[in-house]
C-alpha cells in the first residue's frame, strides 16, 4: 500500500512537470476576471491571447507556494487528524462498535437491522468529519463481527469500508471535499447542507440496503457468498454468538459518555457557527482544537499520552498535506505559464455545446477520470476546483452543483481504483483479490453512478 502511495506523489510531480512542457507548447491566453460581492467571476467572452511564459526550473518553487497557498486549509486538516486520533485513544469509539455487536448478538429479532444501522454510522463518520483512512482499524472488528451474525466477509469489511466511503462521497459537511471545495469557490462554509443533506440520506439508504439484501442473501445460504469458501475456517473458529461475554471494555464508561457529548455538543457549535456567523477555515479548525483538547481531558488522558496522540493524529495527515501541495502546484505552474485558462477555453467549448443541465454530467465524467490519477478528495479539489468553477459559470451552472459533481466525480470511483490506498488496504486486511472485488462490486458502481447523473438534473434547477 505504501508503495501505491508513494507513487501517487510520484504521479501528481511527474504531472506537474508535464504542465510545465506543455508552457513551452500550448498557445497563451488568459481571461479578464471581475470580483462581485467579494467573489471572482471569469468574465465570458473576454479570453485572449498574451504573451508566452514557459516554465523552467523555477517549477521546483511551485511546491513550496502550494504549501503557503493552501496554509489555512493544511492547518484544518492536521487538527481533524488530531482530533479523531484523540477520540479513538480515548477508546469511546470502539466501545461503541462493541456495544452495538453485543446488541444484535443478543437481539436477533434486530438483525436485520445491524447492516444498515451500522453503514449508517459510519456513513455519518465520513460526511461529518471526512472518514475514510480510519475505517482500516474498524475492518479487523467487523469481519469477525459480521461472520459470528451469519453474513460474510465482504460484509464485514464494507459496512466501515463503503460505509465511510459513501458518506464522504456525498458529504453534506466533510471537511475535505465541500468544506475546501467552496472555500476555492469563495462560498460560505457549508452552504446548501439542506440538499446535501437529502442527497446523503439518498446515497447511504441505497447502498445499504444493497448490502442488506447481499447480507441476508448470505445469511440465507452462505454458498451465494463472495468469499464462502475462505469463511468456512473462520467460522469454524467462532463461538456461538450467544457466548458472548459483556466485560468491562463493553461498558460504555462516563469518560466515554463525555467524550461523545463533547464531539456532539461541538459540532452543534460548528453548525451554529457556519450558519450564523458565516465561519471558514480559521473558525471551524479552532472549535475542532477544543473538542479535541476536551476529548482527551474527559477521556482522562494525560499529558503526555494527549500530546502523542495530537502529534499521531497530525502525522496521519502529513500525507494528504502533500498530496495536495503537489495538486495545487500543478495550478501553479499552468497559471503561471498562462496555460490554465487555455485549457479552460477549450473546455467551455466542448462543455458549452451541451445544453447547460447536462454540463454538470460531463463536469462528474471529467472528475470521475481524473480520479485515478489524484484519488485524494483534498488534493483533487485543490487541483480541479480553480478549473470546474470558472468553467462553471461560463456555461450557466452555479458553483454549489460543480462541488456536487465533484464530489461523485471524486468519490464513487475509489472503491474500484486500484490507485486508491484505502481500497487496496482494506482489500488485503479482508484477503479479497482485487479484480473478484472489482467484478463483484461493478453492479453497485452502475447504479451509483447513473445515480448521480440523475440527481445532478435537480440540483442543477434548484441551485
Amino acid at each position: 500500500m505504501k508503495k501505491l502511495l508513494c507513487n501517487t506523489y510520484f504521479l501528481v510531480f511527474a504531472i506537474m512537470l508535464f504542465v510545465a512542457a506543455l508552457t513551452w507548447i500550448v498557445p497563451t491566453g488568459q481571461y479578464t476576471r471581475v470580483e462581485v460581492d467579494g467573489k471572482t467571476y471569469v468574465e465570458a467572452g473576454s479570453y485572449h491571447k498574451v504573451a508566452p511564459a514557459p516554465q523552467g526550473i523555477s517549477v521546483l518553487k511551485a511546491p513550496v507556494e502550494g504549501f503557503t497557498q493552501c496554509a489555512e486549509i493544511i492547518a484544518f486538516i492536521l487538527v481533524v487528524g488530531a482530533l479523531f486520533t484523540v477520540i479513538d485513544r480515548t477508546g469511546a469509539i470502539n466501545t461503541v462498535i462493541k456495544k452495538i455487536s453485543y446488541f444484535f448478538s443478543t437481539h436477533p429479532q434486530y438483525r436485520k437491522f445491524f447492516i444498515p444501522s451500522c453503514m449508517f454510522m459510519f456513513s455519518l463518520c465520513g460526511a461529518l468529519f471526512g472518514m475514510e483512512e480510519e475505517t482500516l482499524i474498524f475492518i479487523p472488528i467487523f469481519i469477525p463481527l459480521a461472520i459470528s451474525l451469519g453474513y460474510d466477509t465482504v460484509v464485514g469489511m464494507s459496512i466501515p469500508f463503503i460505509g465511510a466511503f459513501t458518506g464522504f462521497s456525498s458529504a453534506f459537511v466533510n471537511p475535505f471535499t465541500v468544506g475546501i471545495a467552496q472555500t476555492i469557490a469563495e462560498l460560505p462554509m457549508y452552504s446548501g447542507w439542506e440538499l446535501r443533506l437529502g442527497v446523503w440520506f439518498l446515497f447511504t439508504s441505497v447502498v445499504a440496503a444493497f448490502f442488506t439484501i447481499y447480507g441476508e442473501r448470505v445469511r440465507k445460504n452462505p454458498t451465494k457468498s463472495l468469499t464462502y469458501k475462505m469463511d468456512l475456517e473462520k467460522r469454524a473458529e467462532l463461538q456461538v454468538i450467544n457466548d458472548v461475554v459483556v466485560d468491562d471494555s463493553f461498558r460504555l464508561t462516563r469518560a466515554h459518555k463525555l467524550v461523545l457529548a463533547s464531539f456532539a455538543l461541538g459540532m452543534g457549535v460548528l453548525f451554529f457557527g457556519i450558519i450564523k456567523y458565516q465561519w471558514y477555515m480559521t473558525e471551524i479548525a479552532a472549535v475542532f482544537l477544543g473538542v479535541t483538547i476536551a476529548s482527551a481531558y474527559f477521556g482522562k488522558l494525560n499529558v503526555n499520552q494527549a500530546t502523542d496522540a495530537i502529534i499521531a493524529g497530525a502525522q496521519s495527515m502529513v500525507s494528504v498535506c502533500i498530496l495536495m501541495a503537489l495538486a495545487r502546484s500543478i495550478v501553479i505552474v499552468a497559471t503561471n505559464g498562462y496555460i490554465l485558462d487555455t485549457f479552460l477555453h477549450a473546455m467551455t467549448k466542448g462543455i458549452g455545446s451541451l445544453p447547460s443541465v447536462l454540463a454538470p454530467q460531463a463536469m462528474f465524467l471529467i472528475q470521475t477520470a481524473l480520479n485515478f490519477f489524484i484519488a485524494s478528495g483534498s488534493g483533487q479539489a485543490v487541483l480541479t476546483m480553480p478549473i470546474m468553477i470558472p468553467l462553471g459559470d461560463l456555461v450557466g451552472v452555479s458553483r454549489q452543483v460543480v462541488i456536487l459533481a465533484y464530489q461523485f466525480g471524486e468519490g464513487w470511483g475509489n472503491p474500484i481504483i486500484p490507485t486508491a490506498p484505502v481500497t487496496m488496504g482494506a482489500l488485503a486486511l479482508a484477503g479479497i483479490s482485487y479484480p473478484q472485488w472489482v467484478k463483484w462490486f461493478c453492479k453497485l458502481e452502475i447504479i451509483l453512478i447513473v445515480l448521480s447523473m440523475l440527481v445532478l438534473i435537480p440540483a442543477y434547477y434548484i441551485w
